[in-house]
């Protein structure tokens, strides 16, 4: 029987557990896809931790994972697009975690054969969701745009597409990942006391545009140094920061078209993503690395 990772109370990491699942059939304009890998999210680990229980509850046992990459084994009436053999990545609700899944074929774009799976598997996510935030903030060529918690999945991919948009980058992270954002051409700033003054002195033009994916302080900093709100955008703390700031909750559509284009780019090593794998059955450990927070790139699980 093939295995997925589930949960069947929320708590720490040690409460992700393997279960048996069925074997999945396709049905109309469906594709089954073998997992080679699945990209594990901070929004996987609130789920899990409780954090999300308001207003997206667990239904146990609860599984997860939203992205991933494999190998298609099995097409479903109407598919025309996919065979047995191709090889794609693509993104689903909460089902990732596993050895097999079925999602509609609407949602799967071919692998490049020059991509890794671990990229991959993690690039759904994080590379659409950066890719709308860009283009939702409106960055262009020019521009100067700050972006807290650089070095992350988000920051990562959001800083190159700027970048490549030709934009100024300013990235906030801790010190050891200042020579990495370097690499991908950001201007580092430490978090901390006196953070706006540190960016005043990397951006003396001025900050156009803004994505905070910390909130708090990172948000206070954002507005104080943003002249337009309407560019700055947050994925945390969405209704204080939309009562108190008058900002907005980014949301970044997803579409095959953005997806496959992002894979492009990852494939020519025109967009970089640091992956840190772990085996399926070592979900619990992909977790604690997530929760401790500060990675760079993304963790992804592997099958196979």
């Amino acid at each position: 029987m093939p295995v997925a990772i589930a949960f069947s109370e929320y708590g720490a990491p040690t409460v992700l557990h393997p279960i048996d699942i069925a074997e999945p059939e396709p049905g109309a304009g469906e594709v089954r896809v073998r997992i080679r890998a699945a990209g594990v999210a901070p929004f996987d680990a609130k789920l899990r931790a409780g954090e999300l229980r308001e207003f997206f509850p667990a239904a146990f046992p609860q599984r997860l994972g939203n992205e991933f990459a494999g190998v298609v084994d099995a097409v479903g009436e109407g598919v025309t697009g996919f065979a047995a053999g191709d090889e794609v990545l693509g993104w689903a609700l909460l089902v990732a975690y596993a050895e097999v899944i079925v999602v509609p074929a609407t949602q799967l774009a071919v692998k490049p054969a020059d991509l890794s799976w671990e990229i991959a598997g993690a690039l759904s996510v994080v590379g659409q969701g950066a890719y709308g935030f860009v283009e939702e903030l409106g960055v262009a060529a020019g521009e100067t745009f700050l972006i807290h918690a650089c070095a992350g999945g988000v920051g990562t991919v959001a800083a190159q597409l700027a970048v490549l948009r030709g934009a100024k980058v300013i990235g906030t992270a801790g010190e050891a990942n200042h020579d990495y954002l370097r690499s991908l051409g950001v201007t580092p700033v430490t978090y901390g006391p006196g953070l706006a003054d540190r960016i005043r002195e990397a951006a003396p033009d001025g900050v156009d545009a803004a994505l905070d994916a910390i909130g708090g302080e990172a948000t206070d900093v954002s507005v104080e140094l943003v002249q337009d709100r309407r560019r700055i955008g947050t994925l945390v703390d969405a209704e204080e920061a939309i009562a108190k700031h008058g900002i907005r909750r980014l949301s970044g559509a997803r579409s095959v078209e953005t997806l496959a284009h992002l894979a492009g780019l990852a494939a020519r090593k025109e967009l970089i993503l640091p992956t840190t794998a772990f085996p399926l059955t070592d979900a619990v450990q992909a977790h604690e690395r997530v929760d401790l927070g500060h990675g760079r790139g993304k963790v992804v699980l592997t099958v196979g």
